[in-house]
């Protein structure tokens, strides 16, 4: 078959061209993959941080950014508190937050809250901030970061802030 011309034919007359052809909205991309979910421990985590910077901001400090490095650290502690049935800072090996930290290559440690049976984001963060020392973490200007991690089960939750420079 042949194709056809693109000249057109000698009888036909050329359209006069007075406008660049009209373009059509378009609608932006269409969705392709199913929405993001986070996992219930994800949730209250990210809750924690959120009720943290709520209550930084009423004493003029800013806003703590979520460090993935701490938040992994966090976890860490709050599951191994969790498998090992402990609750302190120190783990029965006698390893301190800072030892952990320096194992995990994290090297701008500034402080850690644990906390255990509250049930919630909430809960948690009245306990500590009706603790003096953990407040004082909670409030501390200096710090910058913070990992949150929570072990959501049987005997808990288990609860750690890490806190960074």
């Amino acid at each position: 078959t042949k194709a056809p011309s693109r000249k057109p034919s000698p009888t036909a007359k050329a359209p006069e061209r007075t406008s660049t052809p009209s373009r059509t909205a378009s609608t932006g991309p269409k969705q392709t993959s199913a929405p993001v979910t986070v996992s219930a421990q994800a949730a209250v985590e990210a809750e924690v941080l959120k009720l943290v910077n709520e209550e930084r901001a009423k004493v003029g400090c800013s806003a703590l950014s979520a460090n993935s490095s701490l938040t992994a650290l966090a976890e860490a502690f709050s599951d191994d508190m969790a498998a090992r049935g402990f609750f302190d800072h120190t783990d029965p090996d006698g390893a301190t937050p800072w030892d952990r930290a320096a194992k995990a290559g994290i090297t701008d440690l500034g402080g850690e809250n644990i906390a255990r049976g509250q049930a919630d984001a909430a809960a948690v963060m009245e306990a500590w901030m009706n603790s003096p020392g953990h407040r004082a973490n909670i409030l501390n200007c200096d710090f910058k970061t913070l990992g949150v991690g929570v072990h959501l089960g049987s005997g808990g939750p288990w609860w750690t802030q890490d806190f960074g420079y």
